[in-house]
């Protein structure tokens, strides 16, 4: 019985037609089967019941579908709740996106390397951000303090990368990625944090963020809140 199950499993994959979203939902659960450096093209083609190449029409490679799976990834977090302050409305936020890591263990990592590697984070990603940045706006943060606030809440809470607006050389270049005016238009928060936030040529960290200021800042932060709990 349980081999014809198996069979009518292959079938029923076999007959269901292919498409982007169920190629990356297979690849996220086979990885969080068995962790995603056993994942493969063969692996995953096999999983689905097709040839590798019939994948190619949905991800042209392996970064590809690692990208794919962090926006079905990231989509899981749950959206912002309207109709409340700006505490409450990050602490849900951060909270659904540990929930999220928690469910798939290698997620971060990923995340974390592929948001290095590219020269901007997926669509995902930066909608993700783009709205996390806009809940702090709303909140009457300024443009520098929500600099540092994403830098606390990326390395520390979320798991993402804070390197957003680093240029640094070997990145890989998206040629789907669309003009500047359209990409300000499409995250307008990430575009104002992005424009206020420059540093100058003669930085010593160049065209990224102070890593030790945001390091000091975290444990300043974190100890003046410690400071606060004392009777």
């Amino acid at each position: 019985m349980a081999e014809i199950s198996r069979q009518a499993d292959a079938v029923h994959r076999t007959r269901t037609p292919l498409s982007r979203q169920r190629v990356l939902s297979a690849a996220v659960a086979l990885a969080d089967e068995g962790g995603v450096d056993a994942l493969s093209m063969r692996k995953l083609a096999q999983e689905l019941g097709v040839v590798p190449m019939a994948l190619y029409k949905h991800v042209a490679h392996k970064n590809e579908l690692l990208d794919g799976m962090i926006d079905v990834l990231v989509g899981e977090i749950d959206p912002p709740v309207a109709d409340t302050d700006w505490k409450t409305a990050v602490r849900l936020r951060v909270l659904s996106a540990r929930r999220m890591l928690l469910r798939h263990p290698w997620a971060s990592g990923i995340i974390e390397a592929r948001m290095k590697a590219r020269a901007a984070p997926t669509p995902a990603v930066l909608a993700y951000l783009d709205s996390m940045i806009g809940i702090f706006r709303a909140g009457g943060f300024s443009v520098g303090l929500v600099h540092h606030a994403m830098h606390v809440m990326g390395s520390r809470l979320l798991g993402f990368s804070q390197e957003l607006f680093d240029d640094a050389p070997g990145r890989e270049p998206d040629p789907d990625a669309p003009p500047p005016e359209e990409m300000a238009a499409r995250y307008p928060h990430i575009a104002e944090l992005a424009s206020a936030v420059a540093h100058d040529a003669g930085s010593v960290v160049g065209s990224g963020c102070d890593d030790q200021y945001e390091f000091e800042f975290a444990l300043d932060l974190t100890l003046d809140g410690l400071a606060r709990l004392l009777p």
